[in-house]
């Protein structure tokens, strides 16, 4: 077992880890050359121009002013100080709120870890348990609930003291989801137009003999909503001609660099490989060869394109329909459409940055049975992967090398090496083995079929946080393989599991803390170093970069990532609330975690992150409600662990707790829910009137006609959108209908032709 002094050896690697690269960033981020990589936001915005443009030589490349070299922590005050407001018109509500969950963990943490310093750690201190027993502790161990003797009514304290941090953790949960959900309400209320505001998503529209999905979808609105219908957009399957477009992108751009590097030097015709990232192969005319490969992609590309217009086998029975109005939106988002609760489902439309297309490809009457596959699959990856994790838990301690490798035994013992591997060694071991989990579950959320990539990462980040609980938390506390823990709890009756689980809890404060420093402090440092941007950008700069376009693509600033960051708060959120009462001891390491992470993140979100779309913080409710999650684990493995201290007297005072907690999950839930999955029809009217009054010829048809085309198909000839606009004005009273195999509606269809719905020549819109 770890002692002081190993950790604080882990502490002082990690320590001096996250100094390094925080001193590194300070000096890479004043380098000219490095501009791109540490402010592309401010590029985006066009706020900001190359300093490579100006300047002598050496000047474009390396900051000669030494003064700058003096104040390399000036980032970290610049960073705090954009007020809330103007970080939320700069970087958007979601990047806001994502970091006031931050916020919210030194809220909570830091009030528990002074009572838990002034209380629970002098009442654990002061008795003499483990110096009268055989068991082997640090002097860390001492400073937890195991040093209390059996049966001693010291327990009352770590009883009462869990009822203060409940209360305490409640209230700050409170306060801060009335916050953001006013914050999201005040959003929606001023931000500016935006064409999801008016639309709805339709899905699982019925089939008909006689009508093609989109005079379906445009007949059942003009007779259901009729005075509020305006538009509406089918939805094609164009995955494959995504493909095609994306392909012959890649290939334009090949020509481009190789046309310039002629240009350049026209002695010579330049050459590449036709086969795998041209390192073998045919040798072939680089510019011919890519010449007649964008024309075999063009005619590709025009056939799919005529398939798709020609064949309804495309059309899938879903579309984005828009209203007149914020309130009928709404009303339509909101309500049940039909009879049969199962056709005509409607949902609020994603913004159209966040629509991920290749999912609404997929045929509704199949998403159930796909997330059944993928929950049986995430079952199965989350035990199967808790394999090589504790086989490698199991090797990262002096025994295990020791086994392994008995010709290391006298290295292994020296004590620099010991300390080393006790209090560094298990946390990156078990990050490394984490690193590929995001992309595993993020496809398992894409085969789902969820229609935004908001969607997508909120689901990925469930399971990654259920990953975690079981893998990190359960896996690295109970010892054994997966399924010999399965096969365990299997065969244990309920009220057993916590007490399984809560007695080897104390014991693992040292590796939980050693993880923290790894993943936290130097995870963190390491996060606003960029290390892999930085490298990859130069990279690309140097081997790849054909053309200005090339450029802005090499200084790709990406997002957030909120379906790996959110989950990992959520550990600390776990692992800070099971251990304020066990061991107190974790708390200021979980304190120092998440102020760094604030003021690291708050620089990112200002000069780096670009975030891809805003869902304005709808993923609040998970994060809420992943809270309570551990506030409840943290209360029934405390009941479990008193169990077995021989205070069961408390037993009945402790189920009071996590029902409590679930009463209070339930209220907030009830109160607050509502402002993040509804649209309040009061916010809508006053809206629309506000609009209407400020913009009263405001063409909305033509704002919205074009807002949700598939992107494949944007930028091409619209011949007759000017037609279509027309004839919107013009809409009839009555709607013809050519149904005749039903009897059961009561306006007929404007539509008389018989042909099915196009594109308009690629035009997205549909006529009205």
């Amino acid at each position: 077992m770890a002692t002081l002094s190993d950790i604080g050896v882990a502490a002082a690697i990690n320590i001096l880890s996250a100094c390094v690269f925080l001193i590194a960033f300070a000096i890479l981020r004043i380098q000219p050359v490095n501009d791109r990589v540490y402010f592309p936001k401010w590029y985006l915005k066009g706020l900001r121009s190359s300093p490579l443009h100006s300047g002598t030589i050496v000047n474009k490349f390396v900051n000669l002013d030494f003064r700058a070299y003096l104040k390399f922590l000036n980032w970290m005050p610049a960073a705090l100080q954009m007020p809330e407001p103007e970080l939320i018109d700069h970087a958007g509500l979601d990047s806001a709120v994502y970091l006031r969950i931050y916020l919210t963990g030194l809220k909570i943490f830091v009030p528990i870890a002074f009572i838990a310093f002034s209380v629970m750690v002098p009442v654990n201190w002061t008795n003499h348990t483990l110096e009268h027993t055989n068991l082997t502790y640090s002097d860390l161990d001492k400073l937890s609930i195991s040093n209390v003797p059996l049966g001693s009514q010291r327990f009352w304290t770590h009883l009462v003291m869990a009822y203060i941090f409940t209360f305490w953790t409640c209230y700050v949960l409170k306060r801060e989801y009335e916050i953001v959900a006013s914050m999201r309400l005040h959003f929606l209320a001023s931000v500016g137009r935006r064409p999801d505001q008016f639309t709805v998503l339709v899905r699982n529209v019925p089939p008909d003999p006689d009508e093609s999905v989109s005079e379906l979808v445009e007949h059942f609105f003009m007779v259901n909503h009729q005075d509020h219908y305006l538009t509406h957009q089918v939805v094609y399957n164009a995955n494959k001609l995504t493909k095609l477009v994306n392909e012959k992108k890649k290939k334009q751009n090949w020509l481009d660099y190789y046309q310039l590097k002629y240009t350049r030097n026209q002695s010579k015709r330049p050459t590449s490989k036709t086969g795998f990232l041209g390192l073998c192969g045919k040798t072939v005319d680089a510019i011919d060869f890519n010449n007649s490969e964008i024309e075999r992609l063009s005619k590709e590309i025009f056939d799919e394109r005529t398939n798709i217009v020609g064949s309804t086998k495309y059309i899938m029975p879903a579309a984005f329909v828009s209203f007149r109005t914020r309130w009928a939106a709404a009303v339509c988002a909101q309500t049940q459409q039909a009879r049969n609760p199962t056709l005509w489902l409607t949902e609020w439309a994603p913004e159209p940055r966040d629509v991920y297309w290749d999912s609404l490809a997929i045929p509704y009457v199949s998403l159930s049975i796909r997330r059944l596959i993928v929950a049986v699959a995430f079952f199965f990856l989350t035990f199967f992967f808790m394999i090589p994790i504790a086989f490698v838990q199991s090797l990262a301690n002096i025994e295990g090398i020791e086994k392994a490798l008995p010709f290391l035994k006298s290295l292994i013992e020296t004590k620099a090496v010991k300390s080393f591997i006790q209090g560094f060694l298990p946390g990156i071991a078990l990050k490394i083995f984490l690193i590929f989990l995001p992309s595993i579950l993020m496809q398992m959320s894409k085969f789902e079929g969820f229609s935004s990539i908001s969607a997508l990462e909120r689901r990925s980040a469930t399971r990654y946080y259920m990953f975690q609980f079981v893998n990190v938390f359960l896996g690295s506390i109970i010892t054994g393989t997966a399924f010999q823990q399965l096969n365990n709890f299997m065969h244990q009756s309920a009220n057993e599991i916590p007490k399984t689980v809560g007695v080897s809890i104390p014991m693992k404060a040292t590796f939980f803390i050693t993880y923290i420093m790894v993943d936290g402090w130097a995870g963190v440092a390491g996060e606003i170093l960029r290390l892999k941007p930085l490298i990859f950008f130069h990279l690309k700069n140097f081997f790849l970069v054909k053309t200005e376009k090339d450029r802005e693509e090499a200084m790709d600033p990406g997002s957030l990532g909120f379906n790996t960051g959110e989950p990992q708060i959520q550990l600390y959120f776990l692992l800070g609330l099971v251990y304020a009462v066990v061991s107190p001891i974790l708390l200021p390491f979980i304190i120092v975690f998440f102020g760094l992470a604030y003021v690291v993140y708050r620089h990112q979100i200002i000069n780096v992150y670009n975030q891809e779309y805003e869902s304005a913080a709808a993923f609040w409710p998970d994060v809420h409600g992943r809270v309570i999650t551990a506030l409840i684990v943290s209360q029934l493995l405390l009941m479990g662990l008193l169990s077995t201290k021989g205070a069961s007297h408390s037993t009945p005072l402790l189920i009071t707790l996590p029902i409590l907690t679930i009463w209070f999950r339930f209220f907030c839930k009830g109160r607050y829910e509502p402002a993040f999955v509804r649209y309040p029809l009061q916010e809508t009217v006053r809206k629309d009137t506000l609009e209407r009054t400020r913009e009263p010829n405001f063409n909305l048809k033509e704002y919205l006609q074009s807002a949700y085309i598939h992107p494949v198909f944007k930028g091409e000839e619209d011949s007759d959108s000017d037609a279509a606009s027309e004839d919107g004005e013009l809409e009839p009273s009555l709607v013809p209908t050519k149904r005749q195999s039903r009897f059961n509606t009561p306006l007929p269809s404007k539509r008389s032709g018989s042909s099915p719905p196009l594109l308009s020549d690629f035009d997205a819109t549909t006529r009205v």
